[in-house]
């Protein structure tokens, strides 16, 4: 196959986007001229592109996207960003802004892109489905997506669920989340939560359970099953007894004497009130626990 040269494909870019704008140009015409775009890649230049203020993601870690430009500097940008024309020469990130960026680190001065004719809003729910399908979003980061989806977008579930290509079931377990507080949204986005952990304190009504099922299911490791009995208990009515890991101070000074010398904070001293307890070492796999016998032969 032939190479394109970037003169060349510019230039068939251009005369494609004529035939969209062009006052004489008939539906089928413009139909046709807007199929082949959606397929076809231009080189941009970054002085001719802007961020896009809808843009989900608002925060690109340093570090990350240094990495991601060393690598646009060995093999360039392999996946082309989308953008929206906005005139001749100004073009506006509808997706990839992480890799424009990183692209300006590396030096670049123009990128392959994608371009789009699509007004305001159509820019925002491209985007922000774009975002759900592409990047590895934690569970809140979907739910605020969902969420603006909802919002901006003037969205039903239901049709949110099929763009997304979703359940609505899933769609609307994720929208429970933002009614959780803030500490265990945080816990979630950190991933010392599950979403299965998650579902289940949305579904506790009072909120003093919920902030203390969330802190049991932390310091004792519950598996969804055992939070799903204790939540059950609650909502009888059972009053909250503390917990077997809510340490007094000496105890938890040897707890964290254990975690150190193994290495792990998944470490546990269980002590009960006549003082009698177990010291826990979990392990999540063979390699695990080799390095665990290894801490003690070296001991």
């Amino acid at each position: 196959m032939a190479k394109v040269k970037k003169k060349e494909l510019g230039k068939g870019i251009r005369a494609l986007l004529g035939n969209i704008e062009g006052n004489t140009a008939t539906p089928k015409k413009k139909n046709a001229a807007v199929k082949e775009l959606s397929s076809a890649v231009a080189m941009v230049s970054l002085d001719e592109i802007s961020v896009n203020p809808f843009n989900p993601r608002t925060d690109f870690a340093e570090e990350a996207l240094e990495e991601l430009a060393a690598s646009i500097k060995v093999h360039g940008l392999i996946q082309p960003v989308t953008l929206r024309r906005l005139s001749a020469k100004e073009f506006q990130i509808i997706s990839g802004e992480r890799r424009f960026r990183a692209s300006k680190l590396a030096g670049l001065t123009e990128i392959p892109a994608y371009i789009r004719l699509a007004n305001d809003q159509e820019m925002i729910e491209m985007a922000l489905i774009e975002n759900i399908q592409r990047e590895n979003l934690n569970a809140i980061e979907v739910a605020i997506t969902y969420q603006r989806l909802i919002d901006e977008c003037d969205l039903t579930h239901e049709v949110m669920a099929e763009r997304v290509g979703k359940k609505r079931s899933s769609v609307s377990n994720h929208l429970r989340l933002l009614k959780l507080p803030p500490e265990i949204q945080q816990a979630l986005k950190n991933k010392e939560l599950s979403m299965g952990h998650a579902r289940v304190l949305a579904g506790v009504e009072d909120p003093a359970k919920k902030l203390i099922l969330f802190k049991r299911t932390i310091q004792d490791q519950l598996s969804v099953r055992e939070l799903e009995k204790l939540a059950k208990l609650y909502s009888f009515g059972a009053s909250p007894k503390k917990g077997t890991n809510d340490l007094d101070s000496d105890y938890k000074n040897v707890q964290s004497q254990f975690q150190e010398y193994f290495g792990s904070k998944k470490v546990k001293l269980k002590v009960n009130a006549k003082g009698k307890g177990q010291i826990l070492i979990p392990f999540g796999s063979t390699k695990e626990l080799n390095r665990l016998l290894d801490t003690l032969d070296n001991d």
